[in-house]
């Protein structure tokens, strides 16, 4: 008998107990997950300082760096749990999207614990994970609610109709808010990663320069975003007053982009929980941890009876909870893989 026919009809528990597995980038993540909802074990192993040495994540170092963590962070994740293998129901491991090479890691990784425990494989969207990681910041959730997901490879506003059904109402038409953020990070001769750097230099920055609202006269849908002109106006900025010799006040720069390209997700946020007659907008995705969009939706949604879901700035990046949280989901459903179960870098919203 096949791996697959023996666990096709494995009971759904009421109360199961779902290993996370996470890496799509340069995050080695595993997390234990109790019921959707409760944190048992969260470990995240992160190679960002190797790929700092080179202005961004290098897939093949990423790869290897899996390799090497993957194990580890398994093993702590069942010690700080105080568990073994076989007290986990299932795994659940993201399949797409990210880095091929990164991705193939984790998944051929949970398909070997399955396989030898004879317990059922998830897999799991990436970007569903995202939006599930608010089921851990409020246990009492429950949709309908407005999802923004903001992130280095997305930018969307979702309407989460039921735990299964998403709908995006708009998405980036081109560059994400996240990339965008890490490409004036590199324009300012800031660091990886840029998002964080370009967060801290804006604090003491002043909103002061005049940036191009997106998607002026756009004829396509009310909920879309474009932050190609966005960062391309930045460039030119710092171009054309170098090329006059005028001193560039990079704390402006940066405080002036943020504005420009947050403001517009909390405007977008708000109007689609309006139509929709929604009370509940959470934030997801690695731009949810950015301490001005947090700050500012925040204010925005007051006295407006809109409930707001933010999750701990650690559950907004990478991670494995957000995985267990969704792979809940999915195993509640009973959505599993057979050992056939391939990553995908490309996943639709």
């Amino acid at each position: 008998m096949s791996y697959f026919e023996r666990i096709k009809n494995t009971p759904i528990k009421e109360n199961p107990i779902i290993m996370g597995i996470e890496t799509s980038c340069d995050e080695t993540a595993v997390a234990i997950i109790k019921n959707g909802r409760e944190i048992l074990a969260d470990e995240i192993i992160s190679s960002a300082t190797e790929h700092a040495r080179f202005g961004g994540v290098v897939p093949e170092i990423a790869s290897r760096s899996h390799t090497t963590a993957i194990l580890t962070a398994t093993e702590r994740a069942l010690k700080s749990a105080n568990m073994t293998l076989d007290d986990i129901d299932a795994f659940a491991v993201t399949e797409g999207a990210g880095l091929l090479g990164a991705l193939l890691v984790g998944v051929s990784f949970a398909k070997a614990l399955a396989f030898s425990t004879g317990k059922p494989l998830v897999p799991v969207s990436h970007i569903r994970g995202h939006i599930a990681a608010s089921y851990l910041a409020d246990k009492e959730l429950e949709p309908p609610f407005i999802s923004i997901l903001a992130s280095g490879g997305h930018t969307a506003i979702v309407a989460v109709e039921d735990y299964y059904n998403l709908k995006v109402l708009g998405s980036t038409i081109d560059d994400a808010v996240g990339e965008a953020f890490d490409k004036v990070a590199r324009v300012l001769g800031l660091p990886y990663p840029g998002g964080p750097n370009v967060e801290k230099l804006a604090k003491s920055g002043k909103n002061n320069i005049v940036l191009p609202k997106m998607l002026k006269n756009y004829s396509g849908g009310e909920f879309d975003f474009s932050y190609s002109g966005l960062k391309t106006a930045v460039i030119n900025y710092v171009h054309n007053q170098t090329e006059k010799g005028v001193e560039i006040v990079k704390e402006d720069v940066a405080a002036s982009f943020q504005h420009s390209a947050v403001d517009v997700i909390i405007e977008k946020a708000l109007k689609g929980a309006k139509k929709f007659g929604y009370n509940t907008i959470a934030i997801s995705g690695g731009v949810g941890a950015n301490g001005y969009l947090r700050e500012a939706l925040t204010n925005a949604v007051k006295d407006k009876g809109i409930k707001l879901v933010l999750p701990e700035k650690r559950y907004c990046t990478d991670n494995a909870a957000m995985i267990g949280a969704e792979g809940y989901l999915q195993y509640k459903k009973g959505n599993f893989a057979d050992l056939t179960l391939n990553a995908s870098a490309v996943m639709p919203l």
